[in-house]
């Protein structure tokens, strides 16, 4: 690789980190990727990023039309490079289309694009290949030598870091989720409490009521539990002291 190529992948690598640190969401991290690929791996024209989903395929980022167009060629010919290496697990090159007798269907729609060679990455995420990055261009053999090491390269690295932004988002979930789970818990020993004073009872048979509630209105436990402290006090119910929830959400 010439000094300069290795300048602009070292590059590309530094706005991966810089992108990893300041996502808060997956979606523009995504968006980001497929722009960086497209630059630095020359000469690509455009990127898209295929992802499994319900069992389907799906562009979830592209860098400009020719990508998304190129991609949703081949989920309706349900054939095609970046399908294949979405399936197979393994890298797909075009050199020139329109000598290729691979994927009839995709090839004559694909060729009208002005699509001609395009490489397919697979992007492997603990040990599952959950999506393909995509890279077409106008002209043959646009990913042969430095940038074929380039694409691969790229590709590695953007999979660590989607690796990275996925556990994240599922952390943040989890947390959410536990998050509710404890405000609910606050809503309800709090009803728990106004019922045991009204009731003079203890505190199973106070939720043996508020289940009962719940029941019969065919509502919610929390949502009962809510009424109920409304009810009494005027106002919603509050989180518990020293309840605090996240500042910042995936």
């Amino acid at each position: 690789m010439s000094d300069a190529a290795d300048s602009r992948l070292a590059s590309a690598y530094g706005r991966l980190l810089t992108l990893l640190a300041d996502s808060l969401h997956v979606d523009p991290f995504l968006d980001q990727i497929v722009r960086v690929a497209a630059e630095v791996v020359t000469p690509a024209v455009a990127c898209g990023l295929t992802v499994r989903r319900d069992g389907g395929a799906f562009t979830v980022a592209s860098s400009g039309d020719l990508a998304a167009q190129g991609d949703e060629i081949q989920y309706g010919a349900d054939e095609g490079p970046c399908l294949e290496a979405l399936r197979r697990g393994r890298i797909v090159e075009v050199d020139d289309l329109r000598e290729d007798g691979r994927w009839c269907r995709y090839r004559e729609h694909a060729l009208r694009l002005g699509i001609v060679s395009s490489l397919s990455l697979p992007m492997t995420v603990e040990r599952e290949t959950v999506g393909a990055l995509n890279l077409y261009a106008t002209r043959p053999a646009a990913f042969t030598g430095t940038a074929r090491r380039h694409a691969e390269a790229f590709a590695a690295q953007g999979t660590a870091a989607l690796t990275i932004i996925l556990r994240q988002a599922d952390q943040a979930l989890l947390h959410q989720q536990l998050t509710d789970a404890m405000a609910s818990r606050s809503v309800i020993d709090q009803a728990l409490g106004v019922l045991m004073g009204q009731q003079r009872c203890t505190a199973t048979e106070a939720f043996a009521l508020l289940r009962q509630a719940s029941q019969h209105r065919n509502r919610k436990l929390r949502d009962v539990a809510s009424e109920i402290i409304t009810q009494v006090s005027g106002q919603s119910p509050q989180p518990a002291p020293g309840f605090v929830a996240p500042r910042h959400q995936m």
